[in-house]
């Protein structure tokens, strides 16, 4: 294993030690990286650097078994900017719930389509942005409607990687499940943030390693370790896991565990199996 990867050892999120979850602050404003934009978003916000993995434990949005495939969306209508159809957080109606049924039908999306731009909601517009190399913002204005209607295949990371398996990007803070060699499943999330700290008397490097592993444990529900709760861990190498979080933001943020919102963290929960391989590739 590389140096970078030992040194991932050292800074997971450890394996847990208790059942419960503290509380915490609200989630903090987000960044944004990315290539293309898509119509009228504000400057670009910041967070801390690094963020630990403690997180409360609210309820989780139940996932429906399935949703009806989506119509062509002709004109978007009930959004606040009128004519061009932009949605924002908090906005409700038809509208919101065609994006949510588009969404779902991509792999981005695995809550109701109960038409509120929720939080939800927001992480699947970021994780569809980032598969398509734009910037990843709340707003869905006329290049993103555009996108949802185009089908396009994501470059998979390790092609030869076998027909069931799960991808890790760095580079773009992306997770793909690949089924029978094919993408069922893209999520937005948040990695190591690859600096130095020293908490409750622990001290390590904030990396997730780069390599080829496989899933080595499954722990339900919330557990707690000393740097924080996680939600549906699922552990690829040392005490290092893929699970839920109310806080994924738009940078690499974590001690090295990999954040996923937690709606999503429960089918993906449920799809991967112990002895699944995980590639991690790229870099931040």
């Amino acid at each position: 294993m590389s140096i970078r990867g030992m040194a991932a050892l050292a800074a997971g999120c450890f394996l847990p030690l208790l059942a419960a979850a503290p509380a915490l602050a609200d989630e903090p404003s987000q960044g944004d990286t990315g290539v293309q934009t898509d119509t009228d978003v504000p400057a670009a916000q910041t967070v801390p650097d690094v963020m630990p993995d403690v997180i409360p434990a609210p309820a989780v949005e139940a996932v429906p078994e399935a949703v009806k495939p989506v119509r062509a969306v002709k004109g978007v209508k009930g959004a606040r900017a009128g004519k061009i159809g932009v949605l924002r957080p908090g906005d409700r109606g038809e509208a919101v719930r065609q994006l949510q049924r588009r969404l779902h039908d991509g792999g981005f999306y695995f809550g109701q389509a109960h038409g509120t731009y929720d939080e939800q909601t927001r992480y699947a517009v970021w994780g569809f942005h980032k598969s398509r190399r734009m910037v990843p913002r709340g707003e869905v204005g006329p290049k993103t409607w555009a996108a949802l209607k185009r089908s396009k295949g994501l470059r998979p990371l390790v092609p030869q990687g076998g027909a069931d398996r799960v991808e890790i990007s760095l580079t773009h803070q992306l997770l793909t499940i690949y089924r029978d060699y094919r993408p069922v499943l893209v999520t937005h999330v948040s990695t190591g943030a690859e600096v130095q700290y020293c908490e409750k008397g622990h001290c390590g490097n904030a990396v997730t390693p780069v390599g080829d592993f496989r899933v080595t444990r499954k722990a339900p529900g919330w557990t707690t370790s000393r740097l924080g709760s996680m939600f549906n861990s699922l552990y690829f190498v040392g005490g290092i896991a893929m699970h839920g979080s109310t806080e994924v933001p738009l940078r690499p943020a974590s001690h090295g565990c990999v954040r996923m919102p937690l709606s999503t963290s429960v089918r993906v929960f449920n799809m991967v199996k112990e002895g699944e391989p995980v590639y991690v590739r790229g870099q931040i």
